[in-house]
């Protein structure tokens, strides 16, 4: 697996990638995205803040993630400092054919290097509490459950915080 940022030229690959997983989202009562969001114009902004990940796998975009210190004003509701700086992983996706080969975990693992890089001690990450795969896989990465929060940009939803401390 190769974990690299993402170009310009992965557009098209991350947005077909994102489409196969929405109707699998919506399918079992995950709404946290939509045909809507996210979208190429949120992937491309990532790009060019240098924020994106991807996974490839045999040549293919496996996963994709945004790594940012972006923390929403929500993020106030939960369960941690808001004030202690952190990297925050978003739009975390992997493509439905390599679910179950690591890619997530990669990408998750990526954001670990990140942090450590730019002397951050937390990571922070939020699911749909309808995400059931992720509610399982952060816990076994070491994240802790932080509390649930609404976002404004999705109402009617609820999400589920979850943080990692780094060591050193």
């Amino acid at each position: 697996m190769v974990l690299r940022r993402a170009t310009a030229t992965d557009l098209p690959a991350i947005v077909a990638l994102v489409r196969r997983v929405v109707p699998l989202m919506n399918e079992a009562g995950n709404f946290q995205w939509s045909v809507d969001y996210p979208n190429e114009s949120v992937f491309q902004n990532d790009i060019n803040q240098q924020q994106l990940w991807v996974a490839e796998l045999e040549g293919q975009v496996a996963g994709v993630a945004a790594l940012t210190r972006d923390q929403d004003e929500e993020y106030s509701q939960a369960d941690w400092d808001v004030t202690e700086p952190a990297l925050v992983t978003h739009r975390l996706a992997v493509d439905p054919s390599t679910q179950g080969r690591g890619v997530a975990a990669a990408l998750l693992q990526q954001a670990e290097v990140l942090a450590a890089e730019q002397g951050l001690k937390v990571l922070r990450v939020d699911t749909n509490s309808e995400n059931v795969a992720t509610q399982r896989l952060f816990p076994k990465l070491g994240y802790r459950f932080a509390g649930e929060i609404t976002l404004a940009f999705r109402p009617g939803l609820r999400f589920f915080c979850y943080e990692k401390q780094l060591v050193g």
